[in-house]
């Protein structure tokens, strides 16, 4: 009989059990290079993945537990501050850190495949500190936050002990465009005072969140793109409150969650304004590249468990006299992920060392591409493994169903795939102006 054990995996209700042959059990074989890794970074991948597997996998059943027997869903599971704790002693901390800030750090080159292997796991972000939102928020106050902003809010998040969310989206307008945003951020005096309604406020119901930074309106009649700005809003300040909590498909992420958040003649220090007024969407163009090479990123290393999960179920049934492996359709179908993976990894990768060498802003077309092909890579490769493992691949019993959950989720995180196909297409076509009268014969 296959062993039982409890999967991270969540449904709406709570948790449930699935049997052996869920990749939560199955042992990382760690990310696939496509060109070779610098010694640092491969010397740290190492000890992730050792980490992972000695520490991470082992605790998500714990943490299924945990979070299911606590006095609600927004409890926090003990089991994640014991692996926080660890993960510091092993020196494996804020591996994200912005080189440019830290010359210590990472690039985003030497953190993709890293992040890709913490991505396998729906806990493993965090265990190292570099979970969404948390590690955008931090690069925003890193960047852009005053000396005062940074001993208040960064330090405690860099050293885990808070967590933060970010308050852009509105459920009144079509945020997809930015300058769409109407809440209002007005300054009086010595304060701003902030009245709107904010919705996909990732991290909002988490116990440990303190702060928000909130994009809204500070001058309605400047140009389209200084019209916004950023500002820090604890979240305990009078006339914050949380209306609602949002599912995905039916599912809470909780312990932290998406909540509708109402801001209501909310007071705060003027100095709690990010760079400046009308600095919003210059905010917005640093922080947003790392982001979602991460979610890439992650979405990469879910593929990779769900092709592992796809493999092994399909060597373990045997339905009309033969293995699911030996299907055609299914041989095709692991060949087609394999290939869909590698190219997407490839994608990202070249994504981060443009982002190195030239910069954020000068690496939107390729920040772009990633965005829309890595979360729809994942999701063509988990619909297969669901299709492959049959009824079990919908249940709570895989975790394949909370998979597909999140992926498709990300081709709306950080922008809608319809923006981002806009802003590779109008970079591709700055790349071939037409003079149709100087070269009437070029265009037939």
């Amino acid at each position: 009989m296959p062993t039982i054990t409890l999967a991270y995996w969540p449904k709406v209700a709570g948790w449930s059990r699935r049997d052996e042959h869920s990749p939560a059990v199955l042992a990382p074989r760690g990310v696939v290079m496509l060109f070779p890794m610098s010694d640092r970074t491969e010397e740290i991948r190492r000890r992730v993945t050792a980490f992972m597997d000695a520490q991470v996998y082992a605790a998500e059943a714990v943490y299924a537990q945990q979070l299911d027997a606590g006095p609600s869903r927004w409890a926090i599971p003990p089991v994640i501050d014991e692996l926080k704790a660890k993960a510091k002693v092993a020196g494996l901390w804020n591996l994200f850190l912005p080189k440019h800030e830290y010359p210590d750090a990472l690039t985003n080159l030497e953190y993709a495949p890293l992040c890709e292997i913490m991505g396998r796991s729906p806990i493993g972000p965090e265990a190292f500190n570099c979970s969404a939102p948390d590690t955008g928020n931090m690069e925003t106050i890193i960047r852009y936050g005053t000396p005062e902003q940074k001993v208040r809010w960064l330090d405690p998040l860099l050293q885990g002990t808070i967590r933060s969310c970010f308050a852009m989206t509105e459920p009144e307008v079509a945020s997809s465009d930015a300058t769409n945003i109407r809440t209002e951020i007005r300054r009086d005096g010595g304060d701003y005072v902030i009245n709107g309604r904010k919705w996909w406020t990732s991290g909002a119901m988490d116990p440990r969140c303190k702060i928000a930074i909130v994009m809204g309106l500070t001058d309605k009649d400047a140009q389209a793109y200084r019209r916004q700005s950023m500002i820090l809003v604890p979240l305990d300040t009078p006339g914050v409150r949380v209306l609602r909590h949002l599912s995905v498909f039916g599912y809470d992420d909780a312990p932290h969650g998406h909540a509708e958040i109402l801001f209501e003649n909310v007071r705060v220090p003027a100095s709690n304004i990010l760079l400046g007024e009308g600095r919003g969407f210059e905010i917005a163009q640093g922080r947003l590249g790392p982001g979602r090479i991460h979610h890439c990123m992650r979405m990469i290393g879910m593929a990779e468990r769900a092709l592992e999960t796809m493999c092994r179920r399909a060597q373990s049934r045997t339905p009309f006299g033969k293995t699911i492996a030996e299907q055609g359709v299914t041989r095709h179908w692991i060949a087609e992920s394999r290939m869909e993976i590698d190219q997407a990894r490839l994608l990202t990768l070249y994504a981060a060392r443009k982002m190195d060498e030239i910069g954020n802003k000068a690496a939107r077309a390729e920040i772009a591409m990633i965005k829309v092909v890595a979360p729809n890579m994942a999701l063509k490769v988990i619909d297969r493994a669901i299709q492959v493992c049959g009824g079990g691949g919908v249940s709570q019993d895989f975790h394949l169903a909370f998979a597909w959950a999140r992926a498709r989720a990300i081709r709306l995180a950080d922008g809608p795939d319809e923006v981002h196909r806009e802003t590779i297409a109008r970079f591709e076509l700055a790349k071939h102006p037409t003079n149709m009268a100087q070269n009437p014969m070029e265009y037939r």
